[in-house]
This record gives C-alpha cells, sequence and structure tokens, in this order.
C-alpha cells in the first residue's frame, strides 16, 4: 500500500488530496509509481548475478527484504520479471526490457550527480563548447587543457556538431561558444579566427595514388575508405561531399580518431580525407602518402564562434579569449 498525492478536477477524491493507492480508480491506480531506486538497483543487481541471493548482498539487503521489495516491484507493474529456476533466477520478455530501463535511469542518476557534485566542491562556473570534428580531434585538447589548469573550479562541456549546427546553435542562445570551419552561414554570429588548416587525402606506400601531388575528390571515389565513425561531423560532410557529385563512398572502416584514421592507411586498408595537423600529429614511423585535396572546400580554417550582440558569461569570455591567445601563439611560432 502507497500514499499516493493526486490533484486536479477529476479527482474523485476532491481537487487536492492524499490516499492509499488500493482507493484509487483502476486508471489512476496503473500510473502510480510504487518503487523506488532502491528497487530497480536491486532488479539490477539479481538480473546481472542471476541469483537473488547474490543481487541481495551486492544491493547490501538481506535476503528476506530483496524478495519482498522484488515480489513489490513485480506487483507494482503488473507482470512477472524473473523466472524461478533451481539454481537461481532468468529475466523473462519483461525482465529484459526492465533491465535496459533500469539501467539507463541508473546511468542517468549517476551522470545527474557527477554534474552536480562539482558545485559542492567549490566549483564557480560552467561552460558548454560545440566544435566540429576537425577541433575537437586536433586543436582542442592541448587548448582546453590548459585552459583548465588555468581556471580549475570551471567545467566545460564538449560535444561534437556539425558546422552547421554550431552556428544555429550559437546565434539562438543555446550554447555560447562554438569552434566550426566555415559552415556558409554566419548570421546571428561573430566569427574570429582560430586556427588554420587543410583537408588531405592520405594513401598507403606503394598505392596505385602515391605518386600523385595532388587529386580530386571525385577521383579518388571508386577507392575504398578509412573513415571516422558515422555520426562524427567529418563523417557528415564528406558523405555529403560525395553525395553532390552523385556517387557514394565505399567505407571498408570506421574508427574513433583521425590517428586511428592514419593508422589504418598506413597499413593499406584503404585511403582516407583527414586534416593535414591530424598526420603530424599521429606521430608515425612511416605515415602515409599525403596528397592535396583539389577541392575549394578542403581549406578548413577554423574559427571560434559566438553570438553577435550577446555578452559572454565570464568564463565563456575567458575561455574565447584563451583559445584566441593560443591561435597567436602557434601562428607566432610557425612564422
Amino acid at each position: 500500500m502507497v500514499r499516493v498525492f493526486v490533484a486536479g478536477h477529476n479527482c474523485p477524491f476532491g481537487k487536492r488530496a492524499f490516499v492509499n493507492s488500493e482507493r484509487l480508480p483502476h486508471r489512476l491506480r496503473r500510473i502510480a509509481m510504487s518503487y523506488d531506486l532502491t528497487d530497480l538497483r536491486l532488479f539490477v543487481a539479481i538480473a546481472e548475478e542471476g541469483n537473488l541471493t547474490r543481487g541481495a548482498a551486492r544491493a547490501f539487503l538481506a535476503p528476506s527484504s530483496a524478495s519482498h521489495r522484488l515480489r513489490r516491484l513485480e506487483d507494482a507493474l503488473h507482470t512477472t520479471l524473473f523466472e524461478r529456476q533451481t539454481r537461481g533466477v532468468a529475466l523473462t520478455p519483461a525482465g529484459e526490457a526492465l533491465l535496459r530501463n533500469a539501467r539507463q535511469v541508473l546511468a542517468s542518476l549517476e551522470q545527474l550527480h557527477a554534474n552536480l557534485s562539482p558545485f559542492a566542491s567549490g566549483l564557480r562556473g560552467h561552460v558548454s563548447l560545440w566544435a566540429n570534428t576537425h577541433a575537437t580531434h586536433t586543436f582542442l585538447p592541448d587548448d582546453l587543457a590548459g585552459f583548465l589548469r588555468q581556471q580549475p573550479q570551471v567545467r566545460v562541456t564538449l560535444e561534437e556538431r556539425t558546422s552547421t549546427d554550431i552556428v544555429v546553435a550559437v546565434a539562438s542562445g543555446e550554447i555560447e561558444v562554438g569552434v566550426l570551419a566555415d559552415s556558409g552561414h554566419s548570421a546571428g554570429v561573430d566569427l574570429r579566427p582560430y586556427r588554420q588548416d587543410r583537408l588531405v587525402l592520405i594513401v598507403p606506400r606503394g598505392h596505385a595514388l602515391a605518386g600523385q601531388a595532388q587529386a580530386g575528390f571525385a577521383e579518388v571515389l571508386g577507392h575504398p575508405f578509412v573513415m571516422l565513425h558515422a555520426g562524427s561531423a567529418i563523417h557528415t560532410f564528406t558523405m555529403n561531399a560525395a553525395a553532390a557529385l552523385g556517387r557514394h563512398l565505399d567505407v571498408r572502416i570506421q574508427v574513433r580518431s583521425f590517428e586511428a584514421v592514419c593508422r589504418m592507411v598506413a597499413a593499406g586498408v584503404g585511403i582516407g580525407m583527414v586534416p593535414r595537423s591530424a598526420v603530424r600529429q599521429a606521430g608515425l614511423s612511416e605515415p602515409p602518402v599525403v596528397l592535396e585535396v583539389n577541392e575549394p572546400w578542403a581549406q578548413r580554417d577554423l574559427q571560434i564562434c559566438t553570438r553577435r550582440g550577446a555578452p559572454l558569461s565570464g568564463f565563456a569570455q575567458a575561455l574565447v579569449a584563451h583559445l584566441a591567445a593560443s591561435a597567436q601563439v602557434q601562428a607566432y611560432a610557425q612564422n
């Protein structure tokens, strides 16, 4: 039996009332949540152990208490979650569905605690930064590390997005700062230089293209590619570039970093297209052969994006200043 707060003009007990769940009409009783996070943690532990006693021990509960909670959970959900067996328990189809969702709920709760706990330890600020694949995998790691050393009480949330998405998010005020390549859309935002770079083709030594200094994108579409994973900004960009030519990429393998692309290409798996800086940073003893991409979009100068006419928060302003200063230091070192 659970006390449930019910409110609304259609409440059979008045506009507001605390009632026992048994007194609720059936249509309301079905949505009364009479289980808690301890029940979900216990359920996950039993499911993963395949045994009620071991699951109870993981949840720091006595077996009798765990059994009672499990029965209450099954009653609340109006379904059987486990099939009792001689040596333990096995999930029913309903149990398997609950396990997936319970893990998501508990993971979200852990993320909530992770997001809030720094504030209890003196965290003073937070900055959301969106960046395209190029910036995320090349220049930003070192620059953000330097910024966070200077600002130890600031947290930065970095998300990888396409340049077009970044412009839209900054212009609408969803985020304060973005790092992108030229998206062709800059209405409502201010852009300032961050880094200069260029997309290049990389091919294995001895490959048919290895003797060329440059190639057009259309010329290489017949070769198998090593690509970053689907959903990455550069994967989306490259697929769209092929589609604009009425062609499709032959993607042989997808990996999670530019360094992995370089290693796979050097090993002869296929050809790839990466920023020139990524080839240098991979630091391979036998790097792949680099060809210039003979396309106007190959020049991928990165820019810092902020909302036009909108003042930045103090920590966002500090981040922008740090990124701009880092760019100037690198430009000076290269000259």
